[in-house]
C-alpha cells in the first residue's frame, strides 16, 4: 500500500463531526463507547432510562445526554431522536446497546422472561432503528451498529431466553442491511462474549475474567463499524470473542 493510500486508510477511521446515537448511554459499555466515540471526534448523544445526574454525566458542546428515554416505545424513542437532531443538526450514526440478561432454563422458567428480554433486547433495537432512519436518510448516509451476542450462534443451558432476543437482534440486522444497501446506509452487529464488567465478575467470582472482552476493546470494533473506514462493510454479524 502506498503511504498516501495509507494515510486515507487511517483518516477513514476518524469520526471527526459525526454525530453518533448510542442508547444504553449511561451502562458500562455505553460509557466506554461514548468516551472512545469522543476521542474519535464524534458528537453523542446517550440515551438512557436512568436520570444523567445519577450516571455522572455532564452535557457539553460534544454529548448530550438523554435520561428518562422508554426505548421500547415508539413516542419515546422518536422524540429523544428529534430532540437529538435538532441539538447538533443531524444524526450520522446510531449504535444499540441497550439490553439485558436473565439466566433461566426453560423448564423452571416463566414466559415473562422471554417477553420481558425480547422488549429489552430486540424491541428496543427495532423501535430505534425505525426511529433513526429517517435522520440518516436526511444525512444521505449512515451507520447502525447492534449489539448481540455469541449466544445468538449456540445457546447454553438457561440460555434459551437470551439468545433468542439477540438471535433476533442478529436477524434484525441482516434484513435491514438489506433493506437498506442501496442507500448508502450500513448495519451491522457485534457479538461478544462475556462483557467484562462489575456485574458479571460478581456473577462469576471464580472465573477468568482476563479472558472476556473489555468494554473498552468493544468499543473500539464499535467505532470501526461506524467509520467510513467501514463503508464496504454491511449485514456483518462480528464475533469479538477475547479469549472465551
Amino acid at each position: 500500500m502506498s503511504s498516501s493510500s495509507q494515510d486515507q486508510a487511517f483518516q477513514g477511521t476518524s469520526l471527526e463531526g459525526k454525530v453518533i446515537v448510542v442508547t444504553g448511554g449511561f451502562g458500562v459499555l455505553g460509557s466506554a463507547l461514548g468516551q472512545q466515540l469522543r476521542a474519535q471526534g464524534a458528537r453523542i448523544a446517550l440515551l438512557d432510562r436512568a436520570d444523567p445526574a445519577t450516571a455522572g454525566i455532564v452535557n457539553d458542546q460534544t454529548i448530550l445526554a438523554l435520561g428518562g428515554v422508554d426505548l421500547t416505545s415508539v413516542e419515546s424513542a422518536t422524540a429523544a431522536l428529534k430532540q437529538t437532531a435538532e441539538h447538533f443538526g443531524r444524526i450520522d450514526g446510531l449504535v444499540n446497546v441497550a439490553g439485558g440478561f436473565a439466566w433461566e432454563t426453560v423448564e423452571g422458567g416463566s414466559l415473562a422472561t422471554w417477553d420481558h428480554l425480547y422488549q429489552m433486547n430486540l424491541r428496543t433495537a427495532v423501535v430505534a432503528s425505525q426511529a433513526v432512519l429517517e435522520h440518516l436518510f436526511a444525512a444521505q448516509a449512515g451507520r447502525i451498529v447492534n449489539v448481540s451476542a455469541q449466544a445468538s450462534l449456540k445457546a447454553g443451558m438457561g440460555m434459551g431466553a437470551y439468545a433468542a432476543s439477540k438471535a433476533g437482534v442478529a436477524r434484525l440486522t441482516e434484513a435491514l442491511a438489506e433493506e437498506l444497501k442501496d442507500r448508502h446506509i450500513t448495519v451491522n452487529a457485534v457479538l461478544p462474549s462475556i462483557i467484562d464488567t462489575p456485574t458479571n465478575r460478581k456473577d462469576m467470582p471464580d472465573a477468568d475474567c482476563s479472558r472476556w472482552v473489555s468494554p473498552v476493546q468493544l468499543a473500539a470494533v464499535i467505532a470501526f463499524l461506524l467509520s467510513d473506514a467501514a463503508q464496504a462493510v454491511t449485514g456483518a454479524c462480528l464475533p469479538v470473542s477475547g479469549r472465551v
